[in-house]
């Protein structure tokens, strides 16, 4: 099983994801979960794409994290 960190942004009227371990692999979607939804599908996409093309799947290094700092 692979883990990637996906990246969810709200735009005006809708959302986009990318993933910053897979270049190029983004979704959109009305709703985050259904954003969240489409990309899981693109990663999934873009895996098997990679696999076919007898390339490397990237390993997962991207990372996130929150900090606080005074308002």
């Amino acid at each position: 099983m692979y883990r990637f960190l996906i990246v969810i942004e709200k735009a005006n009227n809708n959302y986009s994801a990318y993933c910053p371990d897979l270049p190029g692999c983004i979704a959109t979607g009305k709703t985050r979960d259904e954003t969240a939804k489409n990309m899981y599908e693109a990663v999934e996409m873009h895996l098997q794409g990679l696999r076919e093309d007898h390339l490397p799947i990237p390993k997962n290094v991207a990372q996130a994290e929150y900090i606080a700092v005074p308002a």
